[in-house]
Protein backbone atom coordinates (compact mmCIF):
# COMPACT_ATOMS: atom_id res chain seq x y z
CA UNK A 1 0.00 0.00 0.00
CA UNK A 2 2.86 2.15 0.93
CA UNK A 3 5.19 3.50 -2.04
CA UNK A 4 8.12 6.16 -2.17
CA UNK A 5 9.11 5.51 1.97
CA UNK A 6 11.06 3.12 3.87
CA UNK A 7 8.45 0.85 6.07
CA UNK A 8 10.00 -0.76 9.41
CA UNK A 9 11.86 3.00 9.84
CA UNK A 10 11.94 5.98 12.45
CA UNK A 11 11.22 9.27 10.16
CA UNK A 12 10.11 12.29 10.15
CA UNK A 13 7.65 12.48 7.46
CA UNK A 14 8.72 16.51 6.68
CA UNK A 15 12.29 15.20 5.57
CA UNK A 16 10.69 13.24 3.17
CA UNK A 17 10.20 16.24 0.69
CA UNK A 18 12.11 18.98 -0.11
CA UNK A 19 11.68 22.68 -0.74
CA UNK A 20 12.42 23.89 -4.18
CA UNK A 21 12.59 27.24 -5.21
CA UNK A 22 9.16 28.61 -6.76
CA UNK A 23 7.71 25.45 -6.46
CA UNK A 24 5.06 23.20 -5.40
CA UNK A 25 6.66 19.60 -4.58
CA UNK A 26 4.81 16.69 -4.05
CA UNK A 27 5.14 12.91 -3.21
CA UNK A 28 2.64 10.47 -3.20
CA UNK A 29 2.69 7.76 -0.56
CA UNK A 30 -0.80 5.91 -0.92
CA UNK A 31 -3.26 6.17 -3.48
CA UNK A 32 -5.75 3.70 -4.09
CA UNK A 33 -9.52 3.70 -4.25
CA UNK A 34 -10.70 4.40 -0.34
CA UNK A 35 -7.48 7.01 0.22
CA UNK A 36 -4.90 9.25 -0.42
CA UNK A 37 -1.65 10.10 1.01
CA UNK A 38 0.73 12.61 -0.41
CA UNK A 39 3.38 14.93 1.75
CA UNK A 40 4.50 18.41 -0.19
CA UNK A 41 6.40 21.62 0.33
CA UNK A 42 5.18 24.81 -0.53
CA UNK A 43 7.97 27.54 -1.41
CA UNK A 44 6.86 30.82 0.16
CA UNK A 45 4.60 33.05 -2.46
CA UNK A 46 3.75 29.33 -4.15
CA UNK A 47 -0.20 27.99 -4.27
CA UNK A 48 -2.39 25.72 -5.67
CA UNK A 49 -4.66 27.34 -6.79
CA UNK A 50 -9.04 26.52 -6.18
CA UNK A 51 -10.43 23.74 -6.90
CA UNK A 52 -12.43 21.04 -5.27
CA UNK A 53 -11.69 16.97 -4.06
CA UNK A 54 -13.90 14.24 -4.65
CA UNK A 55 -13.43 13.00 -0.85
CA UNK A 56 -13.11 14.86 2.44
CA UNK A 57 -9.31 16.38 2.89
CA UNK A 58 -7.29 16.57 5.91
CA UNK A 59 -4.34 18.74 5.82
CA UNK A 60 -1.73 18.46 9.07
CA UNK A 61 0.97 21.20 8.84
CA UNK A 62 4.19 19.54 9.27
CA UNK A 63 6.60 22.63 9.36
CA UNK A 64 5.90 26.41 8.93
CA UNK A 65 2.60 28.52 8.02
CA UNK A 66 0.44 27.89 5.31
CA UNK A 67 -3.24 29.49 4.04
CA UNK A 68 -6.09 27.58 3.38
CA UNK A 69 -9.44 29.37 1.59
CA UNK A 70 -12.20 26.87 1.64
CA UNK A 71 -15.72 27.35 1.28
CA UNK A 72 -14.67 31.26 1.07
CA UNK A 73 -13.47 30.98 4.70
CA UNK A 74 -9.52 31.72 5.84
CA UNK A 75 -8.11 29.14 7.55
CA UNK A 76 -3.93 30.02 8.62
CA UNK A 77 -2.16 26.89 9.71
CA UNK A 78 0.77 26.67 11.76
CA UNK A 79 3.37 23.43 12.36
CA UNK A 80 1.22 20.67 14.40
CA UNK A 81 -2.13 21.68 13.30
CA UNK A 82 -4.92 20.40 11.24
CA UNK A 83 -8.24 20.88 8.87
CA UNK A 84 -10.55 18.85 7.58
CA UNK A 85 -11.58 20.44 3.92
CA UNK A 86 -15.25 19.00 2.80
CA UNK A 87 -15.99 17.00 -0.35
CA UNK A 88 -16.59 19.26 -3.12
CA UNK A 89 -16.17 22.78 -1.26
CA UNK A 90 -13.56 24.42 -3.09
CA UNK A 91 -10.20 25.20 -1.50
CA UNK A 92 -7.04 26.37 -2.38
CA UNK A 93 -3.72 26.27 -0.14
CA UNK A 94 -1.02 29.35 -0.42
CA UNK A 95 2.26 29.18 0.96
CA UNK A 96 2.47 32.30 3.58
CA UNK A 97 6.10 31.15 4.36
CA UNK A 98 7.73 27.83 3.28
CA UNK A 99 6.02 24.82 4.94
CA UNK A 100 4.86 21.26 4.36
CA UNK A 101 2.07 19.46 5.02
CA UNK A 102 0.53 15.40 4.83
CA UNK A 103 -2.19 15.49 2.72
CA UNK A 104 -5.22 12.59 3.46
CA UNK A 105 -7.64 12.44 1.34
CA UNK A 106 -10.54 9.43 2.17
CA UNK A 107 -12.93 8.85 -0.31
Amino acid sequence: MYKNIEKQTKLFLKDQVAYQKGQVVSKTLVQNDSVSMTIFSFDKGEEISTHAAGGDAMVTILEGKGRFTVGGELFYLETGETLIMPKNIPHAVYGEEQFKMLLVVSY
